[in-house]
């Protein structure tokens, strides 16, 4: 036997069973080829050895948003064998929810699950093999027609009543990853503890062959119309003010997804006329041909979207996500040159567009008494100081939407949320972060920004003069030793927490381990640290050997000409070597 780290004679033993119950036969000659490799005792057969180990390592789990990753076979990949576990888990799921009472569990089935996927690679076949299984239980499976953005999928749920929702989707990851993820009947991506029901029922299925399918005529197997998107574009247009979308000129990318389409059909709707698409990344495309990373954060995505946002004389450039659940955001900038050329185009950071969204829906009187404002622990501050100078009610939530969209109280309702890695939601539309239409009211908002002659950075410099300039950063450290490595890190920060960094003295530290009952945040494996004048925040990756450390500095700004200038340069400057020296000198105590 090849002699790889893991590689033993049990985990051949896991992948020959794997084959035999793999419903797939795409897969099932995959694994059988790498098995076949394996024997070889050269280095490809040390390469298939330890790419069959990380397959049979750990199973996929239930994360942020549900099952992510790389597709493939095995238990640590996304497949059809998987889908099945899953899709069976979720009804499980549903009918135990309801009980042993029988009209509840007709009312759970009969309300369905609703389906969505996009134009990844096998979205659609793991949607149609979902609605299959969902089918041969009772349950209602409605599935949308073809590829959507995934807070289509979201809507539907309340839409429809359903009584849960799966979107086939792995959001802004590289083609080579799928996902799965589960909503409620609330439209809310699940928390715990339905996500460890649901990880514990899909341990359960013993064999992936034996869950039951059913065929495409079954009547429980719903395919929905149009008149679900024609709901979802009309709600859209109603967050936005009549004809205050006339002037303005748009350039949008969907990044190779689908979010094209329905922002088109939003935007017309509007009266967004105005609007130019990047052409040659207008149409779903899973290889994601001209992008190296499909995310709007990624250092070069935007470029084909700057590029003719700068040649069409747009006023700014929209971005989502492969999925649409995200925006990215770029206006051009005097202080980078002439807004004709793309170097003179500066994409905003997910801060500044949450508090521009949140400064224009409470200028223009759209957050109600009943409403409040919310963003996550990681994000900056200044939306809370805006909050409290408009007299809103401001909660602050962990990171995920799954959090955010749950931050209203009894008898409230979420009036704005977003979170700074590019996730916005205005209003309770929809229960998840929606790029959709955080585009559509970003427009707005530089339409009548552009009619006052002013501009989104102008608000931006309002807001600093006003509360402070505020300025953000984040780094990733990577960790060798795998996702157990990150507990004992975090062990050693609590054991031995630093006293400064970059000169600031830690004046306090809030360590989220055991959740936090005062701010009704649940445990989490976090730490912030609060410095004079700023802030760091530390929390390992939920899915990757990763840290992360987020930080904020708070700038005062001076009443004489040039102060704002000066407190911005100061925040970069500090931003920059408060992460740099936490990274080089307080990481390095705990490798």
């Amino acid at each position: 036997m090849t002699e790889v780290a893991g590689w033993t004679e049990q985990v051949r033993e896991r992948v020959l069973d794997w084959i035999a119950d793999d419903p797939d036969p795409v897969t099932r000659e995959e694994l059988s080829d790498l098995l076949d490799a394996a024997d070889r005792p050269d280095a490809d057969g040390a390469a298939a050895a330890a790419d069959l180990v990380d397959r049979f390592g750990p199973v996929l789990a239930f994360g942020t948003a549900g099952l992510r990753g790389r597709l493939g076979g095995g238990p640590h990949r996304m497949n059809l064998a998987v889908v099945v576990r899953a899709a069976a888990a979720i009804t499980e799921w549903l009918l135990d929810g309801a009980g042993s009472d029988p009209a509840a569990r007709r009312e759970v089935s009969a309300r369905g699950v609703v389906i969505g996927f996009d134009a990844r690679h096998r979205s659609a076949e793991f949607a149609e093999v979902s609605a299959e299984v969902f089918a041969a239980a009772g349950v209602r499976a409605l599935v949308l027609p073809g590829p959507l953005p995934t807070p289509v999928t979201a809507f539907a749920v309340r839409h429809l009543g359903a009584a849960a929702g799966v979107m086939v989707t792995a959001s802004h990851n590289p083609a080579v990853d799928n996902g799965y993820k589960v909503y409620d009947g609330s439209g809310r991506q699940i928390v715990a503890p339905d996500d460890a029901r649901i990880a514990s029922a899909m341990a359960d299925v013993v064999r992936a062959t034996a869950v039951p399918r059913t065929g495409p005529d079954d009547p429980d197997l719903v395919r929905l119309g149009d008149d679900v998107i024609a709901a979802y574009v009309d709600a859209a247009v109603g967050l936005v003010g009549p004809s205050a979308l006339g002037g303005v000129m748009v350039a949008h990318t969907a990044m190779h997804g689908v979010g094209t389409a329905v922002f088109a059909r939003v935007a017309d709707a509007a009266g967004l006329h105005g609007l130019v698409e990047v052409a040659d990344q207008a149409q779903p495309d899973p290889a994601f041909p001209t992008l190296a990373f499909p995310n709007p954060e990624e250092p070069g995505a935007l470029d084909h979207g700057l590029a003719l946002a700068a040649s069409s004389g747009a006023q700014v450039l929209l971005a989502n996500d492969p999925d649409a659940d995200r925006l990215g955001v770029a206006v051009p900038d005097p202080a980078l040159g002439v807004s004709t050329s793309s170097t003179g185009w500066r994409a905003l950071r997910g801060d500044e567009i949450g508090v521009i969204l949140a400064d224009h829906l409470l200028r223009t009187d759209r957050i109600g008494p009943d409403a409040v404002l919310a963003t996550t622990i990681v994000s900056s501050t200044l939306l809370g100081k805006i909050a409290a100078a408009a007299g809103v009610p401001y909660v602050e939530t962990l990171t995920g939407f799954k959090w955010v969209s749950r931050a209203p109280g009894p008898g409230q309702r979420l009036g704005f949320g977003y979170e700074e890695a590019l996730g916005f939601c205005v209003g309770d539309l929809v229960g998840d972060k929606d790029g959709i239409t955080a585009g559509l009211l970003f427009a707005e908002v530089v339409a009548v920004l552009a009619a006052q002659g002013r501009t989104v950075l102008d608000v931006l410099d309002d807001l600093a003069r006003r509360h402070g300039l505020h300025a953000t950063g984040q780094r990733s450290v990577r960790f060798e030793g795998g996702l157990g490595a990150m507990t004992e890190v975090m062990a050693g920060f609590r054991a031995d927490p630093p006293t400064e960094v970059a000169g600031r003295a830690v004046l306090s530290i809030v360590d989220l381990l055991h959740g936090d009952e005062a701010r009704h945040l649940p445990p989490s494996d976090v730490l912030v640290l609060h410095l004079e004048r700023a802030r760091v925040i530390v929390r390992p990756s939920g899915t990757e050997p990763k840290l992360k450390a987020y930080v904020e500095v708070v700038e005062p700004v001076a009443d004489e000409s040039g102060g704002l200038v000066a407190a911005r340069a100061r925040g970069s400057a500090a931003t920059s070597d408060v992460l740099t020296r936490f990274v080089s000198e307080s990481l390095s105590v705990h490798p």
